[in-house]
């Protein structure tokens, strides 16, 4: 039988340098309960089935301690749940056996190997919040593959235990103080990105549906892919004026507009009203969409 998967429930964001200074001088955190120094080595098969399927594999090391990380991630997944199974091990080598997902998944015979590290200081905060616990860690340093390097600053916040509504009051908390944007990409995605040749727009993203799939269930899969590839195409647009990834831009938009107006019978109050004329007038870095 496979072996079952835990689910983690958590919001990344991403800010830029004078956003994440503003809340570290706030109150809102305080100091860290935790400041520590970690690398992890991810690793992938030579025709990147692991990633082709949504699979990520890494060792962090901590000090001396090694633990292996297996995630089920990707477009596949939703933005905030993701499925995740890890163990301790001893050494910076993969450990598959019987109990590992990926054996599952791919047989006995796959074979890994190191693809890229990503080096880390790692803040991390313990929230009381109501009758939940959030965890906030604040990750800052490099994805490296060789001499190809790209830059980390990030925010995670961790449902732990209680109710998911404190988990967004909390994240309004931080927009309060801190201009951000929602994170959609996952560390392992940024090394892939090193190791790819650069993208200047992305496409909608392969989407499966299960036939006896609730309504409700669909619109959030088909408004979570449409938001990432909206925000893939952002991304590029902050960085240069490219009109492939502007098109694509608008072409998630149009999609996310269409989500609202097919599934409006299950949005209930005033607000999917409020995000759709958001939508209709949205404007970023001089482009209309």
């Amino acid at each position: 039988m496979e072996p079952a998967l835990p689910s983690e429930i958590e919001i990344k964001l991403d800010l830029s340098n004078e956003a994440l200074e503003s809340l570290l001088g706030s109150d809102l955190l305080g100091e860290p309960d935790d400041a520590l120094r970690q690398s992890s080595t991810y690793f992938e098969t030579d025709d990147r089935r692991l990633s082709q399927k949504g699979f990520s594999l890494r060792i962090r090391s901590t000090g001396a301690s090694y633990v292996q990380t297996v995630k089920a991630s990707g477009p596949a997944k939703s933005l905030f749940v993701r499925s995740e199974w890890e163990t301790p091990i001893e050494g910076n080598e993969p450990v598959l056996d019987h109990t590992s997902p990926l054996i599952s998944e791919f047989g006995p015979e796959l074979e890994l190997e190191a693809a890229f590290t990503v080096f880390i200081e790692r803040r991390v905060w313990n929230i009381d919040l109501n009758r939940s616990r959030l965890e906030v860690v604040i990750d800052r340093g490099d994805v490296v593959s060789g001499n190809r390097r790209s830059p980390v600053q990030e925010i995670e916040v961790e449902l732990k235990d209680g109710d998911l509504k404190d988990l967004f009051i909390f994240i309004r908390k931080i927009e309060a103080i801190a201009p951000f944007r929602f994170g959609i990409q996952s560390k392992s995605e940024r090394g892939l990105a090193l190791l790819d040749r650069q993208q200047f727009m992305f496409k909608t993203e392969h989407l499966i549906l299960e036939r006896n799939i609730k309504a409700s269930s669909a619109f959030r899969e088909i408004a979570a892919a449409s938001f990432r590839q909206f925000r893939l195409n952002e991304d590029i647009l902050l960085l240069r004026r490219n009109s492939e990834s502007l098109h694509q831009a608008r072409v998630a938009l149009r999609r996310l507009r269409s989500a609202f107006s097919q599934f409006k019978p299950l949005l209930k109050g005033d607000e999917p009203s409020r995000l759709q004329g958001e939508l209709n007038t949205s404007r970023m870095g001089g482009f209309a969409f």
